[in-house]
């Protein structure tokens, strides 16, 4: 600052517009390192795109043949995110002492996505590891049922505990006839969430329909298989959320 205070006028102004140009040519040239010229690859933002539609486009005769084909990868995927929801669905704790610990545990799980699990414990190829992988990643974020299960009125559940109805008759009578909506509703909307998740899985081969996708990908060959696997995947996942979204609709009003 001394320095630059000393410079005549034009100096500072040359000392400056350097700076500037040099800033300038460093930001292009870690550009052009890092990110391999983005600017001049933005044109082939499309082009892998363009190529899959249009080889789909000349062979769309065939699609609907294939997508029959191909249907029982796509029930393998769709069971695939059924179990895992049906896996991690819990009821009211019993011991509530415990019930920090389980907390802890869904926060946990619910911070962990699908995919980093698997990249810690390959199974193998197949379902069951999805399963396992999307099981402990719901597990944590069905923690929604138990702030569902806390907004229910206590006064029902304390008549039945003094009339002598033990916890899981409690639990069954006084709890869960008010629940039961939102808890479908919840169970619901993560069950299309993990049909989402079950799909991106087979990336990593383990199963569905995505791994499909991923083996017709890299043969590099036949776009045509990739568009429907493509287009059975988004199919499945616009029928899940319409089927859920509208079924959730009716539970929560009741009608």
């Amino acid at each position: 600052m001394v320095l630059r205070a000393a410079l005549p006028e034009d100096m500072k102004e040359k000392v400056t517009r350097l700076t500037a140009d040099l800033q300038e040519t460093d930001i292009l040239l870690a550009e052009g390192r890092n990110a391999g010229g983005f600017l001049n690859g933005l044109p082939m933002l499309t082009a892998f795109p363009s190529e899959v539609l249009s080889e789909a486009w000349e062979k769309r005769a065939a699609i609907p043949g294939r997508i029959v084909q191909f249907f029982p990868s796509l029930v393998e995927t769709v069971n695939i995110a059924a179990v895992a929801t049906l896996l991690a669905t819990r009821e009211l704790s019993r011991w509530p002492r415990l019930t920090p610990v389980f907390r802890r545990l869904m926060d946990d799980f619910g911070a962990v996505p699908e995919i980093a699990p698997v990249l810690i414990f390959i199974l193998g190829g197949g379902p069951v590891p999805a399963v396992i992988v999307i099981a402990i990643h719901t597990a944590g974020a069905l923690g929604m049922f138990s702030a569902v299960a806390e907004n229910a009125d206590a006064g029902s559940v304390e008549d039945l505990h003094w009339v002598g109805a033990n916890w899981s008759q409690r639990m069954w009578l006084g709890v869960i006839p008010q629940v039961a909506p939102n808890w479908l509703s919840c169970a619901l909307l993560r069950f299309e969430i993990n049909v989402r998740a079950s799909a991106v899985l087979g990336f990593v081969g383990e199963g569905g329909i995505g791994l499909l996708l991923t083996q017709a990908i890299m043969t590099r060959k036949d776009w045509e298989e990739v568009a429907r696997y493509m287009v059975l995947i988004v199919l499945v996942v616009i029928l899940m959320d319409s089927l859920s979204g509208w079924v959730r609709r009716r539970l929560i009003r009741g009608g």
